[in-house]
């Protein structure tokens, strides 16, 4: 058993069960093959035989087969135009954190039909990262400010502030007709309507509360910065449709899917735009503030506005 790749764990890596660390980190393996490489002895700690329910220590030694990739991306091929646009996109960087400003058009991770998305193609550029995980989601069709962690301590410490509601959310939204905005709070429900799933308000679904304050007005539309409380799916899009004004652009929701839209002549984009995020992480003083400008395409309709 001396052949082989050897991974020593990291402190932020311990503590977690070797089975989902190799989970996490071989992503397009499957489930089986993981289980059967551990129950065979091929996967060793510290040149011994182990189960998967072993809890990782910090400085373990963990011997991989020979074969088996540290670093496994999808086999399709990504477009140089998106790795471009990728690579531009980046901005903020630190050992523990990466911000891009995510082009809309592009989904947030593979999967449904998609065999890459925004940490599929990260790494794949960055090979050499440990590392990278989604710390949260934006809609494929929403553009934006995105963080990936670049540590395991940093994803659970962002993680707890998201689910106490410790993480300020502004967008930018430009909605049909003029509206003056206000307080939603409209509790939202996931359901599947003619094999499609989308999101609706109602009573029993869980609470929901967005604060639209409108910014500018003109050509049939207005620019709203939304404050979200919550972070649920389709959230934004749901509230400002259900309040008569839907997004300008959403296919979904919105006047064009009915081809009602007053709004003409615009590129063929969904008009939502994740503009800053703001939080403090534990033991850091100051409050991390991070914003990504709007596309070209974006600002051009902004500063048409009356």
């Amino acid at each position: 058993m001396a052949s082989g790749r050897f991974l020593t764990i990291e402190s932020d890596e311990a503590g977690q069960r070797i089975d989902n660390y190799l989970l996490r980190r071989f992503k397009y393996l499957p489930r089986s093959h993981i289980y059967n490489l551990l129950r065979r002895g091929e996967i060793r700690i510290n040149r011994r035989r182990t189960r998967p329910l072993y809890k990782l220590l910090a400085g373990d030694e963990v011997r991989l087969p020979p074969k088996m990739s540290d670093t496994v991306v999808p086999d399709a091929p990504v477009p140089d135009h998106l790795m471009g646009r990728l690579r531009q996109s980046v901005i903020f960087e630190s050992q523990e954190l990466l911000v891009v400003n995510k082009p809309a058009g592009v989904a947030v991770h593979g999967g449904s039909g998609l065999s890459f998305g925004v940490i599929e193609m990260l790494r794949k550029m960055r090979p050499e990262e440990r590392f990278l995980e989604l710390v949260h989601r934006l809609d494929r069709e929403t553009s934006g400010c995105l963080l990936i962690a670049k540590k395991r301590s940093t994803l659970r410490a962002l993680h707890e502030l998201w689910r106490n509601g410790k993480v300020a959310k502004f967008y930018l939204a430009l909605v049909e007709g003029d509206w003056q905005g206000g307080r939603v709070d409209l509790a939202l429900r996931k359901i599947e309507r003619s094999g499609e799933r989308i999101v609706i308000p109602d009573p029993q679904g869980k609470p929901s509360l967005s604060f639209f304050h409108r910014l500018k007005v003109g050509s049939g539309a207005t620019l709203m910065r939304v404050d979200i409380k919550t972070g649920r799916t389709h959230q934004i899009r749901v509230h400002a449709a259900s309040s008569g004004h839907p997004i300008v652009g959403d296919q979904k929701y919105g006047a064009l899917s009915k081809g009602q839209s007053a709004v003409k002549g615009l590129p063929p984009r969904l008009f939502l735009h994740a503009e800053t995020l703001e939080f403090q992480l534990p033991g850091e003083e100051q409050i991390s503030r991070f914003c990504a400008p709007p596309s070209a395409n974006f600002q051009r309709v902004i500063d048409a506005l009356d």
